[in-house]
């Protein structure tokens, strides 16, 4: 039976339930690199590092912008708890690009006052949300 192979996923942000449903298989990134995750994985909590979660159900495939978080595997379900999570309509491009242009340009001062690793995370969210829009609009 083909639901043998299928897990239960869900994604939650603070501010909704943004995915609960089964998957075959989750890929994304972690702060040890990516990962892809099949039913009866090890157990694991770790840390999400911003990207793009591709979530395989029996039917097709989705993809969302995911930017930090922890999750947890526990054999036939995964909980993961993100700061922002996006399905690709939701993400308005052109404010990703002005975020970049932001984030690139403080990157570029030399501002003693400047939080580097701010900066850094708010380039790379931006980055994410570009590449996941164009990657679904058929760009990439």
């Amino acid at each position: 039976m083909a639901a043998d192979n299928l897990f239960d996923l869900e994604i939650i942000t603070p501010d909704r339930v943004f995915y609960t449903g089964k998957a075959k298989m989750l890929e994304l990134n972690t702060v040890e690199g990516e990962i892809g995750i099949y039913k009866n994985h090890i157990p694991l909590t770790t840390v999400l590092e911003p990207g793009i979660a591709i979530i395989t159900e029996e039917d097709g495939k989705k993809e969302a912008a995911l930017h930090a978080g922890f999750m947890e595997i526990l054999g036939d379900k995964i909980t993961i708890l993100a700061e922002v999570a996006e399905w690709p309509d939701e993400i308005d491009v052109r404010r990703a690009e002005e975020a970049k242009i932001r984030a690139e340009r403080r990157l570029q001062t030399n501002d003693a006052n400047l939080n580097m690793t701010r900066a850094e995370l708010a380039l790379h969210k931006a980055l994410v949300r570009m590449e996941l829009a164009d990657h679904v609009s058929g760009k990439k």
